[in-house]
């Protein structure tokens, strides 16, 4: 027996004898139950996996009968994980992985890149990067802008559903490689309903945060009722931001972050500058956010339902380490703030047309991020490797500090529209179909500043900018869509058939690069016009591409019985191409995604048990890789193709009335199917062939070889991933009361798909981490207390460089980093919290 298999043998095996101590509470992919009920003593406890139904096929349906690899996480259970942000949930989700920041430019809430059994290439990730490869939805909304997903505030929230594998025909381009829905709590007229929860929270090596939660349900008569969310949350910051000084090689320029450190002159070209403060627990974070909601039914048949959501995010600092400082610690020189704000308006209209149900949903999204970021890593390391801080000098001719620092402000508009009809779910013959449209505008600004820059060598009309960034970025998408299923044997054996006929557009154009006292082929020296544009000197680029096409789906499921079902499915997904922030580059075209997969949802003993699973392959084709180029920039090419070989499995087990045991667990092999060389033909498609002493048809430079050769493990996503909890209820007098478990591991994941970036960033080491939590409740009120991370393990989610792996990554420059400089990112130290909650 080989190593890997042995090691894939050992891990469930290990996790099988976890089992007995703890398991998942979670709904994953299943009709399992909601942690048992504890808000009544009186209340009957469950003695089966209850029925959970979900909307993942644009109908509702019972969760055990969609021939879909699904989890789903229900309001109970995202409670008693004590979940309030995406990080906290992602953890409990197996065929989910993600990555933050890019390119070193901010790494903390709401910049995160999502990925899905293993879909993902690595490399950079960031505002002028690809669309993403997993679509994210508000009930029926996309809350996706090309930064990312929104980070919502996890209160109210019915359910989370995630949909693994390409979900093209009926949820599009976002929806490559899955989708997550955050489904809300409507507005009920049935009745008054309220509730509050208080919670306070300390992180070690951290400081101490809060949250504060309220939600109203208000009956206005009895077709109609608003329901008004509102919260209030400080997480406390645990990265230091240490004191220290850095000398620039060529000007021999100073600067230092110590408190009360001073300056030997005033101007910027003195010999010691005191910039920024050092301090501790600065990576803080404050949220706040609202909900509103009013559903109205018009008869027995229509209904509206308006929502209007905002949500404000003000965090600071830095949310990874560098561990040539210490243990959760930098040395940054510069404010480092992200104000993120977004509101989102949505409206859903529902009713029948005949027997048919009909949907129309809109929703118009605006997020604005303004953000300031330190970038002195990126001025420091090309002095060091290339001299370039000779290059800068003020007014008078003397060298300025090489320094720089980032002033950024994006703001984003999404609007969509969606109108669907579904047929009867009796039918034997059912239908969904539906229009698509959807509207994204991106407008860029990214201002990189050197302190007394002179006035020759900035970016006209913007004092001491020594590169700007100002674009305009236009993403279209329009589709027609159905599935069709047929029942060949009533309640037995159906069969699905899907089609999505897709049309897109991108279109990037603005201003990008220096300013005209640098020769350079980028920035005012490429002006096309000589008007000014958006404040910028001038349009040096605008490009625009159109692709169309049409995504198909297969499926037939068998029901067995009415507890055990199988299916096989075929199904597609992609991704839009796009046109490169340096304009100068080629255009990256769509990739494509094809799934098959065979799933079985079965249920056992009464009820008590549920199995679950899928085991897939999937061909990823030219996929987009995007990496950080020259002057930080990223750039994004078509890769060549990659293999996904998967398992995904969930076991549920109602062990007794008051003991819920559950696993989720997924095994990934990922890899390259061809050799992935770094460059492209003329039409922008992947070059495979590129054995060493052959050219780079591009540059003409000789080549070593491929930088990633075919059979190279895909980056971020590990081979291994799972979670157990084990939830058991019990009375303390006429209280109830429970204690839980859960355990989570991941796996070993390497950092990038390049073997040279991959040997200076090093791997990410697998890690396993348990949380703990106890609770009562009496009545309307309960109060629980938990731990989180309980051993404080140094779990790292992702690693990057500043300013490209080939500078800040290059060995041996200087001697407090022989390997470069490289940060990680790490999941939140051991957390202690307490939770106080009633409702009325």
């Amino acid at each position: 027996m080989n190593a890997r298999r042995a090691t894939l043998i050992r891990l469930p095996l290990a996790a099988a004898i976890c089992l007995a101590m703890a398991a998942p509470a979670m709904a994953q992919d299943t009709g399992q139950p909601t942690p048992p009920d504890t808000t009544s003593s009186t209340k009957q406890k469950a003695t089966t996996l209850s029925v959970v139904t979900v909307t993942a096929q644009k109908r509702t349906e019972n969760l055990q009968k969609v021939p879909i690899s699904m989890d789903v996480l229900a309001t109970d259970q995202l409670e008693a994980l004590h979940v309030k942000s995406f990080d906290d949930y992602v953890k409990y989700l197996p065929s989910v992985t993600f990555q933050q920041g890019g390119g070193g430019i901010a790494t903390g809430p709401g910049f995160v890149s999502i990925y899905m059994r293993g879909v993902t290439s690595g490399g950079n990730t960031n505002h002028s990067g690809s669309q993403p490869s997993v679509g994210v939805y508000l009930d029926d909304q996309p809350v996706t802008t090309i930064q990312g997903p929104l980070d919502i505030h996890m209160y109210d929230i019915a359910r989370i559903e995630v949909l693994a594998g390409p979900q093209g025909t009926l949820y599009g381009a976002s929806a490559e490689a899955g989708a997550l829905r955050i489904i809300t709590n409507k507005p009920d007229p049935s009745g008054y309903a309220a509730s509050y929860s208080l919670g306070v929270d300390t992180l070690a090596h951290g400081g101490i945060g809060y949250t504060g939660e309220g939600m109203l349900n208000l009956p206005i008569n009895s077709t109609a009722a608003i329901r008004l969310v509102g919260w209030r949350e400080h997480d406390a910051g645990y990265i230091d931001n240490k004191a220290g000084s850095r000398t620039f090689p060529t000007s021999g320029i100073t600067i230092s972050n110590a408190p009360g450190c001073t300056a030997s002159g005033s101007s910027s070209s003195s010999a010691s500058q005191c910039v920024g403060h050092a301090k501790d627990n600065y990576n803080d974070a404050n949220i706040t956010g609202a909900r509103a909601a009013l559903k109205v039914d018009l008869d027995d048949n229509w209904s509206i339902t308006p929502m209007l959501m905002g949500q404000q995010t003000i965090s600071h600092g830095n949310f990874a380490s560098d561990p040539a400082v210490g243990d959760l610690a930098v040395t940054h020189f510069y404010p480092e703030r992200v104000n993120d704000r977004w509101w989102q308006g949505a409206l859903t209209v529902q009713g029948k047309i005949g027997n048919f149900d009909l949907t129309y949903a809109y929703a118009h999204l605006k997020r604005n991020q303004e953000e300031q970021t330190d970038y002195s890593d990126y001025g420091f390391w090309y002095d060091a490797l290339y001299g370039s801080g000779a290059s800068f000098y003020d007014n008078n001719g003397a060298l300025v500090n090489p320094s720089q620092h980032i002033s950024d402000r994006d703001g984003y508009t999404n609007s969509s529209h969606e109108l669907r009809l579904v047929s009867p779910a009796d039918d034997r013959l059912r239908l969904v179909a539906g229009a698509f449209w959807q509207k994204q505008k991106h407008d860029i600004m990214q201002n990189y500043q050197v302190d007394g820059l002179a006035d020759v060598l900035s970016v006209s009309g913007w004092n001491d900018t020594i590169w700007l960034t100002r674009q305009m970025r236009y993403d279209r998408d329009e589709a027609l869509f159905g599935e069709l299923s047929w029942d060949f044997i009533p309640d037995v054996l159906t069969g699905t058939i899907g089609e999505r006929y897709y049309r897109t557009s991108n279109q990037l154009y603005g201003y990008f690069g220096y300013g005209a006292g640098f020769s350079s082929s980028q920035g005012e020296a490429a002006c096309v016009s000589p008007d000014p544009f958006m404040g910028a000197p001038c349009l040096d680029f605008n490009k625009k591409v159109k692709e169309s096409g049409n995504l198909t789906k297969f499926n037939l499921t068998w029901n067995i019985s009415d507890t055990k079902m199988i299916y096989a499915t075929r199904s597609e997904g992609f991704r839009p191409g796009g046109v490169n922030r340096r304009g100068t580059l080629l255009p990256y075209h769509a990739d494509f995604l094809i799934n098959q997969e065979l799933g079985w949802k079965t249920s056992w003993l009464d009820n008590r048990v549920s199995f679950n699973g899928a085991v897939f392959r999937e061909t990823w084709n030219d996929f987009q890789f995007p990496i950080l180029g020259a002057n930080g920039l990223t750039e994004i090419k078509n890769a060549n193709s990659a293999r996904i070989e998967g398992l995904e499995s969930q076991l549920n087990w109602q062990a007794s009335y008051n003991l819920q045991l559950t696993a989720g667990w997924a095994m990934y092999r990922a890899r390259l199917t061809a050799n992935y060389c770094g460059f492209t033909d003329a039409s922008g498609r992947p070059i495979t062939d590129c054995p060493p002493g052959s050219l780079n048809p591009q540059d003409g430079s000789v080549v070593s070889g491929p930088l990633a050769p075919k059979g190279t493990q895909l980056p971020i996503t590990p081979k291994f991933k799972g979670n157990l909890i084990a939830h058991y209820s019990f009375n303390i007098g006429d209280s109830d009361a429970f204690v839980q478990a859960a355990l989570v591991h991941v796996g070993k994941r390497t950092t990038d798909l390049r073997l040279s970036e991959r040997a200076l960033l090093g791997d990410l080491p697998a890690y396993t981490t348990l949380d703990l939590s106890a609770g009562v409740q009496k009545g309307s009120w309960s109060a629980d207390v938990y731990i989180n991370n309980a051993f404080d393990k140094r779990s790292a989610q992702y690693k990057y460089t500043e300013c490209g792996v080939d500078v800040c990554g290059a060995h041996g420059v200087v001697t407090s980093y022989p390997n470069g400089q490289v940060y990680t990112g790490y999941s939140l130290p051991r957390t202690i919290g307490i939770r106080f909650k009633q409702e009325f």
